[in-house]
């Protein structure tokens, strides 16, 4: 006689059994690991972590302990903070945060518009030689910033440039060796940002909203402002903030244009050098600290401006 008989004659009721529940559950654990496709999480995230530790954690931490750790000039740490405060808030240096900051702005400004503009044209429009001016865009990102202020000081000298000796005898306006010269720089080298940054989002860009919009009565300038600017804007502002940082931090293609001129043409990391060849290692960090500071504020606000976006569009 079987259990199920048995059962029966000694009067138990026989409850439906869900035989799912007689199947083997994974563990949460499985469950967890399923959601990967690609295997070895746990390496990976170590791998990313020492990477970031070893570039860029481990160099600014041993830059701030460099500007606060006491030497044999400064044998107390209230002496080498005094040194780092005194060097960051001289007139030299403060003349050099207006110029860095002042026409790193400006640059990353007029990349901006002429960004925008060359951006839509290689994204809408098609025409000859449409993808040599397409790689064109990218020259600064693989030229030196040293052959890049070099060329960029022979175009625009007084003396045999092929610019700047017109504009000089003509105009009397001369860009080399003056912040004109550290303006064209900057500009040069934070084209690419801005071009990249918007050309992914003009390319998704539906041209059936701008026919309805031209449809309904708008004019190109409603349009634009309507349209077409409200779409594009958190990418617009990335790419200027990017362009921004990346000017803030230049060196190469200015130390030869600018001309290194105090209180007129000298920039923070020309100063940063400057102290670190009279070997004042403390007062070059103070400098180094400020400079980390407006970076991480930069980086700060251009992730700040993408988190919105992406809330505003509903990805977060």
């Amino acid at each position: 006689m079987n259990a199920v008989s048995t059962s029966i004659e000694k009067g138990y009721s026989l409850a439906p059994v869900d035989t799912d529940q007689l199947q083997p559950q994974p563990s949460s654990r499985r469950v967890n690991r399923r959601r990967h496709i690609l295997p070895g999480f746990r390496l990976t995230l170590g791998f990313a972590v020492f990477y970031l530790s070893a570039i860029v954690l481990i160099p600014l931490l041993a830059l701030l302990l460099r500007a606060f750790t006491p030497t044999t000039d400064y044998p107390s740490v209230y002496q080498v903070l005094k040194h780092v405060y005194d060097v960051a808030t001289d007139e030299r240096a403060l003349d050099s945060y207006r110029l860095s900051f002042g026409i790193s702005f400006a640059a990353a400004l007029l990349n901006g518009v002429f960004g925008f503009i060359a951006a839509w044209a290689l994204t809408r429009y098609q025409f000859p030689g449409k993808k040599a001016i397409d790689a064109l865009v990218d020259l600064p990102f693989a030229m030196p910033t040293s052959v890049a202020g070099l060329a960029l000081t022979q175009i625009f000298s007084n003396n045999g440039g092929y610019i700047g000796q017109f504009l000089h005898e003509h105009l009397n306006w001369q860009i080399a060796y003056t912040p004109w010269g550290i303006l064209i720089a900057l500009t040069f080298i934070g084209f690419p940002f801005v071009v990249r940054t918007l050309q992914p989002v003009i390319t998704d860009l539906s041209v059936e909203v701008e026919e309805a919009a031209a449809c309904l009565g708008a004019t190109r300038w409603q349009t634009f402002r309507r349209v077409i600017l409200p779409a594009v804007r958190p990418a617009l502002i990335t790419g200027i903030m990017l362009a921004f940082g990346r000017a803030v931090g230049e060196y190469g293609s200015i130390v030869f244009i600018s001309g290194n001129m105090p209180y007129r043409t000298e920039i923070t990391p020309h100063l940063i050098i400057m102290k670190l060849e009279e070997f004042d290692y403390v007062g070059a960090a103070g400098l180094g600290l400020v400079m980390l500071a407006v970076s991480f504020c930069i980086v700060a606000t251009v992730n700040f401006v993408q988190y919105l976006s992406a809330r505003r569009r509903g990805l977060t």
